[in-house]
């Protein structure tokens, strides 16, 4: 990454930056231009946009959140000027939303025999399946065992958003992955 990225993506957590990263590697995409920030939270875009305003005035700020914490990304962007009425705005400004969440859209993306595969293939298939047999889980349909096993332990998130990423292709991607990946491309 250069001294002064030419384009800031402002992502909600260390997952997201996994699976934009894993995408852009894949894709060959450079990232000398870009810096994937991690929010820490996306409640923190409404003091985090202000300072890159601030302190980068001429980079190219984007994003991604999930649906459920729009709400926060529309009132950074009032704020920021940005004449936003609702959700539907958000992605001429940069800001693209998952449904409901990162994690759900790489599943669905994938399928859930993908998703168990790429798992398997990482290594965490005895996790996953530790997970299956917990009587909370059982019968819960794949997908939403999928869902809990990517957030159940400490930075297992963070590593399965990478390995769920990395096996899409380029036309495979959930739509808001899509468009911001396409941002960060024709930045370059």
């Amino acid at each position: 990454m250069s001294a002064t990225p030419s384009l800031i993506a402002l992502l909600e957590g260390p997952s997201d930056v996994a699976a934009v990263r894993a995408i852009m590697r894949r894709n060959e995409i450079g990232g000398d231009h870009v810096e994937l920030r991690n929010l820490q939270g996306v409640t923190n875009i409404g003091r985090v946009l202000p300072e890159i305003r601030q302190l980068q005035p001429d980079a190219d700020v984007v994003g991604m959140c999930d649906a459920a914490e729009v709400r926060f990304v529309e009132r950074a962007l009032v704020a920021d000027g940005c004449p936003v009425s609702d959700a539907s705005d958000l992605p001429a400004y940069g800001f693209f939303v998952c449904e409901a969440d990162l994690e759900d859209e790489l599943i669905r993306a994938l399928g859930t025999s993908r998703a168990v595969e790429a798992i398997q293939s990482a290594g965490l298939g005895g996790k996953l399946e530790a997970l299956q047999i917990q009587p909370a889980w059982a019968d819960r349909p794949l997908a939403e065992q999928l869902h809990r096993f990517c957030g159940v332990a400490s930075g297992r998130k963070e590593q399965v958003a990478g390995v769920l990423a990395a096996e899409l292709s380029r036309d495979e991607l959930p739509e808001p992955l899509s468009m911001l990946v396409d941002r960060i491309a024709w930045s370059a």
